[in-house]
């Protein structure tokens, strides 16, 4: 029965690593995991910052209070060097006895038996495993009155290893995934603000230009320019708001979809015109890159319709479906032709928007006409 018990502790530990996309929490699942697994009673994972450090050491069995106590992060000494250097598991009866043991700060807890897996990627090593302090289960073989840790325990945890390789890996692609996404957002809302903002604010000079020309042969005309001045300062400003309203930081991590969705509509109806408002009846907990598709669509279909439809209206839900979710982004503005927009070369954001769905195993789905108003549907399969 031990094995069994065993093979399916780690298989919720893998399914835990799996549902985890960042790397800080990728690495808080491998170390209470490995704890878990081997029966320790302290555990911590350091991955080395390639000068000697740790970039990050993460702990478990040690509350917080402790951990501030116990000061600044260790350095590559002892055995956590050799750990590191070697790339090989370590197992200790007793740490202090070893002749690389070279002590610890005066807040750190007492440890004896030690246990040791680097987590390696072929020749690279992402960091290492250290556990100690094994508790006493019944049967469990004990040295000088302690626990040790055993064979199945070190067989478990080089296992446990193996696959926190592959998830750490993972983590670290899906964050540079996201650094690529936001760098290229923050091109394209660069390229929209040249056209949209600069092209207005050229107008706005030359019109300024020509009122003052005008105000004292035809004071009536540069009445007009003037009130023409107004009108694009407005414009420019409103493109300015909705701009900033993107390059705010998402709370998307903090606050999930349906909060960052309700507070981006109410941002976008008061710097605008139209009426934006936001219905979600049955909020999920969506994927993490299916709920960052959805708003970055979102954001993409409700700005196309406040900067070409002039809508008086524009209407975002988010409906339940089986598991997944049904995002819609509705406007009663202006229309278009997708045919016809389609064979002149231009896009609207359809391509990219429709990228996205396709990334996270969703579709998207357009629907317009002149004079019609504009519906996107977004549909993503949750998990």
């Amino acid at each position: 029965m031990e094995p069994r018990t065993g093979l399916a502790a780690i298989s919720a530990a893998l399914l835990a690593m799996n549902r985890t996309r960042e790397v800080r929490g990728v690495l808080q699942t491998i170390v209470s995991s490995a704890r878990d697994l081997a029966g320790a009673r302290y555990a911590a994972l350091g991955v080395p910052d390639g000068n000697g450090g740790f970039a990050q050491f993460i702990v478990d069995g040690i509350s917080d209070r402790q951990w501030q106590a116990i000061g600044p992060l260790p350095r590559q000494h002892g055995i956590l060097a050799a750990m590191l250097q070697g790339a090989t598991p370590e197992r200790l009866d007793d740490v202090r006895a070893d002749p690389r043991f070279e002590g610890w700060p005066a807040a750190h807890p007492e440890m004896s038996d030690f246990l040791g897996v680097p987590i390696a990627d072929g020749d690279e090593v992402l960091g290492a495993l250290f556990l100690a302090n094994k508790k006493c289960p019944p049967g469990t073989p004990r040295t000088g009155g302690r626990c040790t840790f055993t064979d199945d325990d070190e067989d478990l945890v080089r296992l446990l290893a193996e696959h926190a390789a592959i998830a750490l890996t993972n983590a670290r692609l899906y964050e540079r995934g996201r650094e690529l996404t936001i760098a290229r957002e923050r091109a394209r809302l660069a390229h929209e603000l040249h056209d949209a903002v600069a092209q207005k604010l050229f107008s706005l000079r030359l019109t300024a230009q020509a009122a003052t020309a005008l105000i004292s042969r035809d004071p009536e005309r540069a009445r007009t320019e003037l009130l023409q001045v107004t009108r694009l300062a407005a414009e420019a400003a409103e493109e300015l708001r909705a701009a900033v309203v993107e390059l705010r930081p998402a709370a998307l991590e903090e606050d999930g979809l349906v909060a960052t969705l309700r507070a981006q509509a109410r941002v976008l109806d008061r710097a605008h015109p139209a009426t934006v408002t936001f219905v979600c009846d049955e909020p999920r907990a969506l994927p993490a890159d299916q709920e960052d598709a959805l708003l970055r669509v979102a954001q993409e279909a409700v700005h196309n319709a406040l900067r070409h439809a002039r809508p008086a209206r524009v209407a975002i839900t988010l409906d339940r479906r089986g598991m997944g979710a049904l995002l819609r982004v509705a406007d009663d503005g202006s229309g278009f032709d997708p045919e016809a927009v389609r064979r002149a070369g231009r896009h609207l954001g359809l391509v990219s928007m429709r990228e996205r769905a396709i990334g996270v195993g969703g579709a998207l789905t357009v629907e317009s006409a002149p004079g019609k108003g504009t519906v996107v549907e977004m549909e993503v399969p949750g998990g």
